[in-house]
């Protein structure tokens, strides 16, 4: 890294603006390191000496208020967002690892990118449009979740008047006021309690509700009752794909519900978005997209719970704008985006996206053949 850290004391502030210089998406704070930044997927050090436990502990008291300090003595956990004039704001999560406080902290882009900006597809136009519905994106963590739901919100909020809310730990995008009214409540500044703002949410007259991620039953609960009352309901969820969302949804009820649970889904879920970051071949990163859209024939498949078949809707409901992993891989591949190995390393089924990679190639090869034919009439001798 070029930057170089100050050889004085260094403060929190000071490690925000590198890494705001580098832009950097995450910093790592811990005893016996020097801080790490994440440039592009890649943690990389700071060149100064490594952090002592003290150190640690300063930084991370820094970022805290007297309250915060006193609830982390007690529960040794701590969320919360912080900003600077001139550098934005962060996304803070404070803990303790061998005995000793640890950080880390994300930078939150206070500029809410637009659909077409982040290249989406335009599909996500048309969902979060929807007058109702479950809408779930889900993915690993970094894998750029938040960014995309920000940006289908800001879509609803410049092209449909209501009332939009969020409840989120923290916020991470600043949505202002357009056609509809925008409310967005943090735990900690806000609300004292997720579970009690949810229940508080219907009181306010949504028409769409993004409940942050879900991390439990009740709050799954409420995402459904949501949606069946004739709101939409946008949520995260941690899942590699499509299939898997829906066998963690159904996971968080006990086995006799799972029934219920089912027909609920089949009846009020719209769709569910997976997506993952892969390493494009100039070192950048793009965005591989699962869609799946809840149509009569995937509504019937939840409610029989044929999960594989769901996947094999999905490879054939092109013309619904869904598509599988492996096959936007396969484009991105195609297009030249991203490599061969980046590929297969991102794939649910590496052999049969191998397959479909050596049959392109094929056709390639045939096309290519094709093309001389036609311009050479088809005598042209190509011997050396």
């Amino acid at each position: 890294m070029s930057a170089q850290a100050p050889e004085q004391k260094i403060s929190i502030k000071q490690l925000l603006t590198i890494m705001v210089k580098q832009d950097a998406s995450d910093l790592y704070i811990t005893a016996g390191m020097a801080p790490c930044y994440r440039i592009n997927s890649q943690v990389t050090p700071l060149k100064q000496p490594p952090l002592t436990a003290i150190q640690c502990e300063q930084l991370a008291n820094a970022t805290m208020s007297e309250k915060q300090r006193a609830e982390f003595s007690e529960n040794w956990e701590m969320n919360l967002a912080i900003a600077y004039e001139g550098l934005g704001r962060f996304r803070v999560n404070i803990f303790k690892q061998r005995g000793d406080v640890g950080m880390v902290i994300r930078k939150i882009t206070t500029d809410v990118p637009t659909v077409d900006e982040l290249r989406l597809p335009e599909i996500f136009k048309e969902i979060i449009m929807n007058k109702r519905g479950l809408i779930i994106m889900v993915g690993a963590t970094s894998s750029g979740k938040s960014t995309s739901l920000a940006a289908m919100i800001d879509h609803r909020n410049r092209n449909s008047a209501g009332h939009i809310i969020t409840i989120e730990d923290p916020i991470e995008f600043v949505h202002k006021h357009r056609k509809s009214v925008i409310t967005q409540r943090e735990l900690g500044t806000d609300t004292h309690d997720f579970k009690q703002a949810l229940k508080n949410t219907m009181r306010q007259a949504p028409d769409l509700i993004l409940v942050g991620e879900i991390r439990d039953r009740e709050t799954m609960e409420h995402a459904l009752t949501f949606a069946e009352t004739g709101h939409v309901c946008v949520a995260t969820l941690h899942a590699n794909n499509s299939n898997q969302a829906l066998e963690r949804i159904r996971n968080f009820f006990p086995e006799e519900m799972h029934t219920q649970i089912q027909l609920n889904l089949a009846m009020n879920m719209k769709a569910i978005l997976s997506q993952r970051l892969v390493r494009t071949v100039d070192g950048g990163r793009t965005v591989a997209i699962e869609i799946l859209i809840n149509n009569s024939r995937v509504a019937d498949q939840i409610g029989k719970w044929d999960i594989m078949g769901i996947k094999e809707t999905m490879e054939q409901g092109g013309n619904y704008g869904m598509n599988t992993f492996d096959q936007a891989l396969l484009e991105l591949w195609r297009s030249g985006r991203i490599s061969e190995v980046e590929a297969m390393k991102n794939a649910d089924a590496v052999n049969d996206l191998r397959l479909k990679m050596k049959m392109a190639k094929l056709e390639g090869n045939e096309e290519t053949e094709t093309r001389i034919d036609q311009l050479t009439g088809g005598s042209a001798d190509l011997s050396i």
